[in-house]
C-alpha cells in the first residue's frame, strides 16, 4: 500500500465524520445516527456510492437543516469528501464506509428520509443483474430504511440501466414513479437540484451525455 493511502485511512481513522470499522461508532450508530454522529434531530439523506463525496458535500451546503451521509467502501475516496467537510467546516454531513449490500446493518426501519443513488455501475451483463443498484434485491432493502413516502433519488448516464429501472419499477405493485426523464437538464426538475454534481456527472455531461434521472417512492 502507498505512504499516500496509508497517510489517508489514518486521518479517516481520526476525522469524526468517518463512521467505519474499527470505530466503537460503527457498531452503534444503527438506528442512532441524529444521536451519536449529528447530534441533532434532522432528516436523514443518504447516497449511494458517493465516491469522492461532491454529491453529498454539495447537498449539504444547500440544506444545513438536514443531516448527509455519503456511502462508499473505498477509503481513499471517503477521504476526500470527509476533509472537505471538515476544512469547510459543514457539521451535517458524514460518510460511512461499508459494502451497500450491507446498508441494513446501519440504518433502521424508516431512518432515512430521502436516498440517493447516484450513476452507479450498470452491471450489463444479464448474470449481473442482481449487482445492480436498482435491482429487486437492493430495493427490498431500501424499503426497509426509507421511511413510508421517502423520496428516492437515480441518476445515471446509461440508457440500459435506466431502461432496466423503469421497467422494474413499473413491474413492482409497492413502487410509485414520481418523475421521469430521459434528459434532466432539459427538464422541469433541473433548477431544483442548483448544479450539484457528482464528478462522474460533470465527466458523462462534458461528453454530451444526456443525464438520466427518476424520482420514486415505495408505497403501501
Amino acid at each position: 500500500m502507498s505512504r499516500k493511502k496509508l497517510v489517508r485511512f489514518a486521518q479517516n481513522e481520526a476525522n469524526p465524520n468517518v463512521v467505519q470499522a474499527g470505530k466503537p461508532i460503527f457498531e452503534q450508530i444503527k438506528g442512532r445516527w441524529n444521536v451519536l454522529q449529528f447530534q441533532i434531530e434532522q432528516p436523514l439523506v443518504v447516497e449511494l456510492a458517493c465516491g469522492r463525496g461532491e454529491f453529498t458535500l454539495g447537498l449539504g451546503r444547500q440544506y444545513p437543516n438536514q443531516n448527509f451521509i455519503g456511502v462508499d467502501i473505498k477509503g481513499s475516496r471517503i477521504w476526500k469528501g470527509s476533509s472537505t467537510a471538515t476544512a469547510e467546516g459543514i457539521p451535517n454531513v458524514a460518510f460511512l464506509r461499508t459494502q451497500i449490500q450491507q446498508l441494513d446493518s446501519f440504518f433502521a426501519p424508516g431512518e432515512v428520509a430521502e436516498l440517493w443513488i447516484t450513476f452507479p455501475d450498470p452491471y450489463p451483463r444479464d448474470g449481473d443483474e442482481k449487482r445492480r443498484l436498482t435491482s429487486s434485491r437492493f430495493l427490498d432493502m431500501y424499503k426497509q430504511i426509507v421511511k413510508e413516502g421517502g423520496i428516492i433519488h437515480f441518476k445515471t448516464d446509461n440508457t440500459g440501466l435506466f431502461e432496466y429501472t423503469q421497467e422494474v419499477l413499473t413491474f413492482r405493485k409497492d413502487c410509485k414513479i414520481i418523475f421521469s426523464t430521459a434528459d434532466f437538464y432539459e427538464s422541469e426538475l433541473r433548477d431544483a437540484h442548483y448544479g450539484i454534481k457528482t464528478r462522474y456527472e460533470k465527466i458523462f455531461s462534458d461528453k454530451g451525455e444526456k443525464i438520466k434521472y427518476i424520482q420514486f417512492c415505495f408505497i403501501g
